[in-house]
């Protein structure tokens, strides 16, 4: 498939959706599944409020 292109195998880190490594896999592309979602849920706000924690975390 893009063996040709790149010149050597494709092996591939999927990040997210599992949807997509299944897909790979069920093409005989070497995949590893990494599982992460935004932090707090995607809510910019929350996200920030989570960042000031960790900020003061490491200053402690």
């Amino acid at each position: 498939m893009a063996k040709p292109l790149l010149g050597k195998p494709v092996r591939v880190v999927n990040i997210g959706l599992e949807v997509f490594a299944d897909d790979l896999r069920a093409a005989n592309v070497p995949v590893v599944h990494v599982e992460w979602k935004p932090p707090a849920g995607g809510n910019p706000k929350m996200a920030a409020l989570l960042a000031k924690l960790e900020a003061a975390k490491k200053k402690s």
